[in-house]
């Protein structure tokens, strides 16, 4: 396998591509595009709506609001209801014997019955055109003919904004929208075939199968195919990528879908993970994003989780052209942290390093040189524990030694060494494991004996700082740590209600400091990254009793949460409240962010239906 043929094997057939719009659907490589819209009557807020893309997690009164059901990665079968000006409807997708179907269903409409818009267009600029000849809508390309049906009823409609091709049908009664002539009562036991497909597919995680559904769910829907480098890709939300101008990919954010799609899908967890790292930097590390037109952040990376990803992917599938792929970008990221982020004891600090504009972008020199573009680079954007902290500008590195950043660096060094044993370079292998012993040496120099944890601490001054938050327990990575320790770390701060224990958990700062009552991203709030990455490390020390009762408990917390929101609106939310587990209260929380379903892995993890981290390869 090559990483051009993942992408050809992936982009085939019909799937919901468009970033756009989760309501096309686009038959791939031809880039033929079918298009849902409505045009609503008797709005509230005038006498007619039309709503031509749709967007799950939108967040204006007027804006559609959708909640997404059960779907597949494959478009097997996809389900959401839709409500709008006061009008609601069920929309159901199925990609059967190589067609596409889509049922939209009624559930609630005005005086006036909304009419549904069904346009046809060629994306991307790919050969060919699309036509509405004799009331029929037809695509044209040099590899394939199409042509879209519907039952419904047709009416006039010319002021729809609509610049392809299109057809207006009432929208009184279930219509069929299809690639293969078909009524909406012949359509309804296809979907409800479909639909038991995907729902067995989840069934086999028993107790868990809700939680797994959402984790799909969110990810499958932020799954595009983004033309500018021909891949398919998962960007953290739909609205994310819009507002970017076109496709975003955030560093640990993306490993962590690939790691998410490995449960199922190997070849979006591949692509996903060579994607974030192909957008690496001239310097040679995998940026704080990457985005369309080459837009990056060539100032600074973010937590060095690609290795983690990988390997938990070899893991399960075993294959080594994947790891051969991305090895030498990872080994010189890796290398990178060593030279730019690392004290000479092995402890090392977040930073951000100037170099020469070559957009004029607004992240070109906001916080460059800086102790914002070092804050950004941890990926806490606005966490206390960085509040006015120094920065050297000649070290370019914020003045704290950082024991999240130096426990992820000593797990970074440990499994890079397991890769590159398995492709047999056992002097790298050796190089990395130096490299993470230096690290565990200078991480036992930031335990503070009276705090009882590994602690940040002042470059300058050398002292210890007690603003804590889930990155503090990063240092269980290491396995310098004595039991002792270990104990008292879980029994002192993981279940210790003044800073981190309850019902909800864990708060992205601990709950007596002062900045938690702000609930503002990542001053309190619960992100699912940070909690999953303090479980895997509390799992390195399961010979020890009271971290397994504790890893069980929060799993079932982890669990608990992304159900919550999941359960009433079908939110997965970028990060939740940490008093009552919710995210649409929050000022900064995209409704529908596909890391949160690491709140799953978690649990999925636990109940020992992908193995912990923590047991070799």
């Amino acid at each position: 396998m090559t990483e051009s043929k993942l992408q050809q094997t992936m982009a085939q057939g019909f799937n919901t591509y468009y970033n756009n719009s989760v309501l096309t659907h686009v038959h791939m490589p031809q880039a033929i595009a079918i298009s849902l819209g409505f045009k609503f009557y008797n709005s509230s807020y005038g006498t007619t709506n039309l709503l031509l893309e749709s967007l799950i997690g939108k967040a204006g009164d007027r804006d559609e609001k959708i909640h997404p059901g059960p779907r597949s990665y494959d478009g097997t079968y996809t389900e959401m209801t839709l409500d709008c000006s006061g009008h609601s409807f069920k929309i159901e997708s199925a990609v059967f014997e190589s067609n596409q179907y889509v049922l939209v269903t009624p559930l609630k409409i005005g005086i006036k019955p909304p009419s549904l818009l069904i346009s046809l267009a060629i994306l991307w600029n790919r050969p060919g055109y699309t036509c509405l000849e004799n009331g029929r809508l037809l695509a044209h390309t040099p590899d394939l003919d199409l042509e879209v049906f519907t039952d419904g009823t047709s009416v006039r409609q010319m002021n729809t904004g609509l610049s392809a091709p299109y057809i207006a049908v009432e929208l009184s009664n279930p219509v069929a929208v299809s690639t293969k002539a078909i009524s909406a009562e012949e359509l309804k036991p296809i979907m409800a075939s479909q639909k038991k497909i995907v729902q067995k597919q989840c069934e086999k995680y028993g107790n868990l199968s809700e939680a797994y559904n959402a984790m799909r769910t969110c990810l499958a829907w932020d799954t595009i195919y983004e033309p500018e480098k021909e891949q398919i890709c998962s960007p953290v939300s739909r609205l994310w990528s819009k507002y970017w101008g076109g496709y975003v990919l955030f560093d640990w954010d993306t490993y962590f879908s690939a790691m998410m799609a490995m449960v199922e899908n190997k070849d979006l967890a591949y692509a996903n993970a060579i994607a974030i790292t192909n957008e690496k930097t001239e310097a040679g590390f995998i940026p704080n994003f990457g985005s369309c037109d080459d837009g990056k952040s060539r100032d600074r990376s973010q937590p060095p989780v690609g290795t983690l990803a990988v390997r938990e992917i070899f893991r399960i599938y075993r294959e080594e052209w994947f790891v051969r792929n991305v090895f030498d970008d990872l080994l010189t990221w890796n290398r990178w942290f060593a030279a730019n982020r690392r004290l000479s004891n092995g402890q090392m600090c977040w930073g951000s390093t100037p170099y020469e504009p070559k957009k004029g972008m607004h992240w070109e020199t906001e916080g460059v040189n800086q102790r914002l573009g070092a804050a950004l680079e941890s990926g806490l954007d606005n966490s206390p524990m960085y509040d006015d902290m120094p920065f050297n500008t000649n070290t370019h590195m914020m003045e704290l030694a950082d024991v999240g950043l130096t426990g992820l660096y000593i797990m970074d060094c440990e499994f890079l060494a397991e890769l590159a044993t398995i492709l047999r370079k056992a002097d790298i292998a050796e190089e990395l494991l130096e490299r993470a012993e230096l690290s565990k040496n200078g991480l036992e120099d930031m335990w503070d004996e009276e705090f009882g944890m590994y602690l940040n601490k002042r470059v300058d001054t050398g002292e210890f700082s007690r603003r804590v938050s889930p990155t503090n327990f990063y240092a269980l990575f290491s396995d310098k740590i004595t039991p002792g320790r270990v104990e008292r770390i879980i029994n002192g701060h993981f279940y210790n209600s003044e800073e981190f224990y309850g019902e909800f958990m864990m708060p992205t700062i601990a709950r007596n400091d002062p900045a938690y009552a702000e609930q503002n991203y990542w001053r309190g709030c619960i992100w699912a990254p940070t909690n999953y990455l303090a479980y895997i490390a509390m799992r390195k020390h399961r010979h020890i009793s009271c971290v397994v009762e504790a890893c069980k408990e929060f799993a079932e917390k982890s669990k608990n949460l992304i159900l919550k929101e999941w359960n009433m609106y079908g939110h997965v939310h970028e990060n939740y409240h940490a008093d009552n587990g919710m995210g649409c209260n929050l000022q900064h929380s995209d409704k529908f962010y596909h890391w949160g379903g690491l709140l799953t892995l978690i649990a999925l993890t636990e109940e020992g239906y992908v193995q912990g981290p923590e047991t070799g390869l």
